[in-house]
């Protein structure tokens, strides 16, 4: 039997570099090796952003157009929204009637996002249970691999506990979920940090060459290379981690930073033209098929028909084992 894979992203608008080399690229090999569903995480999208829902229909034709675009298939996957399914709910308030409090107030991105985000009001129980419903979406499938960024670990951890104390309590039900990590599994943003639109600091699919140009200007640097003749230190560089990311003339690069002969001038100006012919055909694909919103939602529909009928069957054993 082929391996069955799940993953999901957040329905926030379009997606960016992180989320491609993050986790899409992952997600198109995918595809023919494995039994894939891929989510469209609203009600995820619901833990930072509960004050305003009015783009999320929007957001979902967005994502969904950007899977299509960098070569997600309809045909081969399962392409979901979660909120259409009704067992990921049903779950995630069985699973939090079990997880522990000092669990979720541990988790490492709780912690940091809580620190780091001050233009939205977190202290809510959604934003400090979102491990709680992503062990949830991960469980109600029996997924055995989750194409994940390093960033995600914690949670996927946090999946493995609640799956194990389930299981201890109600019998040997829920899988332990393996992560499956990229190559290029961080892209930072624009000022070093992680790439987030939660940051500002986003190159987003598709984006035009003005934009680019824009962007790549303000991208964190080595503070101590102020002229071309000083020696760089490119392994904190944002602008040199685009070499690493794109593997052009790495080694070249890296050496002629340390050595001084090249400025951060004339690398700002590779990575735009790196970046230009890698966005130039997502661009004009993804032109073509966000123009079709019916094509798109009924990807949607068919897609929520089959992740509902794997759900049932998994509902129906977690009933049975608790006794309901």
């Amino acid at each position: 039997m082929r391996k069955r894979v799940l993953s999901g992203m957040r329905t926030t608008g379009r997606l960016h570099l992180g989320h491609y080399f993050g986790a899409l690229k992952n997600w198109v090999e995918l595809q023919n090796e494995c039994d894939c569903y891929y989510m469209l995480s609203d009600w995820h999208a619901l833990t930072t952003d509960y004050t305003d829902t009015s783009k999320i229909e929007e957001n979902i034709l967005e994502m969904v157009a950007d899977w299509v675009t960098v070569g997600i298939d309809p045909q081969k996957v399962v392409i979901f929204e979660q909120s259409k399914v009704p067992q990921h709910s049903e779950l995630f308030l069985i699973l939090s009637m079990i997880a522990p409090l000092s669990w979720l107030q541990r988790c490492p991105t709780y912690r940091k996002q809580i620190k780091e985000i001050k233009n939205k009001d977190l202290s809510n129980y959604g934003f400090l249970g979102y491990p709680v419903l992503m062990a949830a979406d991960i469980l109600l499938y029996k997924a055995s691999i989750i194409p994940i960024g390093q960033d995600q670990l914690s949670h996927l951890e946090f999946t493995r506990e609640i799956a194990r104390r389930f299981n201890n309590f109600y019998g040997n039900i829920l899988i332990e979920p393996k992560e499956k990590l990229t190559k290029t599994a961080k892209v930072p943003g624009l000022d070093g940090r992680k790439m987030s639109k939660s940051y500002n600091n986003s190159v987003l699919l598709g984006e035009s060459v003005d934009i680019l140009k824009n962007k790549v200007q303000t991208m964190f640097t080595d503070p101590l290379k102020v002229r071309i003749s000083d020696l760089g230190h490119p392994d904190g560089c944002v602008i040199f981690s685009y070499y690493e990311i794109f593997g052009a003339e790495c080694k070249k690069r890296k050496e002629e930073c340390k050595t001084g002969t090249i400025g951060c001038v004339s690398c700002k100006k590779q990575v735009v033209e790196m970046l230009s012919e890698f966005m130039k055909p997502l661009t004009e694909k993804r032109r073509n098929v966000i123009s079709d919103k019916a094509y798109l939602k009924k990807i949607i529909e068919m897609g929520n028909l089959k992740a509902m009928e794997t759900a049932q069957k998994t509902m129906a054993e977690i009933r049975q084992a608790l006794k309901f």
